[in-house]
């Protein structure tokens, strides 16, 4: 008489079972356990950061001062590297027109973790490394990756951008051509 094939799942699994050797199972990632620690609600270690405060800045022409990175600019220092005990920087720059390439055309680039610009009036003409140049407009804006080799070519004598930088303190390197 001929066997039976098992008819339920449960039945053809134990079937199998018996047949093959037992599989193992491969160890879950480092990562998936993280996840799935977090999705428990059991807290992560935090990298400690500074305690921030509240930072108010109103616009006065007064507060652009000529006491910047670039000789052929004015800051205005908006108080979040104060704010923030120095974990990042923003101020407004206008750059002092007409644009002078001997002067402004130097390739650098800045030892920062992060920097955003955002053109809030007149335009400006950019190289950045890998990306060429761009002119970027009022309501334009870039990132800039660390360490990021650019310069200034060109700008209009009204251009006033809105640049974030972290940390509030860096180094700036300005390369031989």
């Amino acid at each position: 008489m001929a066997k039976q094939k098992p008819t339920s799942r449960a039945a053809v699994r134990a079937a199998a079972q018996k047949k093959s050797p037992p599989r193992r199972t491969p160890a879950k990632s480092t990562a998936r356990n993280k996840l799935k620690t977090k999705a428990r609600g059991v807290p992560t270690a935090k990298r400690a950061r500074p305690k921030q405060r509240i930072a108010i800045s109103h616009y006065r022409d007064e507060d652009f001062k000529a006491d910047g990175l670039r000789t052929y600019a004015k800051y205005r220092d908006l108080g979040i590297g104060e704010a923030t005990q120095g974990l990042a920087q923003a101020h407004v720059i206008r750059l002092v027109g007409p644009c002078n390439p001997a002067e402004v055309s130097k390739l650098h680039f800045h030892d920062v973790d992060f920097q955003m610009v955002y053109v809030l009036k007149g335009w400006v003409k950019t190289y950045m490394e890998g990306q060429g140049e761009t002119l970027m407009k009022q309501g334009s804006s870039w990132t800039q990756p660390p360490r990021i080799k650019h310069m200034i070519l060109d700008y209009s004598d009204d251009v006033e951008l809105l640049e974030v930088i972290l940390p509030a303190e860096f180094k700036t390197v300005e390369l031989t051509t």
